[in-house]
């Protein structure tokens, strides 16, 4: 699955930092602008998966899940 996010990367000093607006709380810095980009998508992972992970409690084990591809 492909998607894409907006990268908002700041300079502070000796270090880059990044968020996401999309996605409240995904933070990224780094010395390097792809040093931030990738710790910034790490992060829109990590909270994607989570999002994911609590959507899914509690729906019925007979409950039929299929997948939606945006293209």
């Amino acid at each position: 699955m492909h998607n894409e996010f907006t990268a908002v990367i700041e300079k502070d000093g000796d270090w880059y930092i990044a968020w996401c607006p999309e996605i409240p709380g995904a933070n990224g810095q780094g010395r390097t602008k792809d040093e931030c980009r990738a710790n910034l998508a790490e992060a829109i992972r990590l909270i994607l998966d989570q999002r994911r992970q609590d959507a899914l409690r509690g729906v019925p084990d007979d409950a039929i899940q299929d997948t939606v591809t945006l293209g």
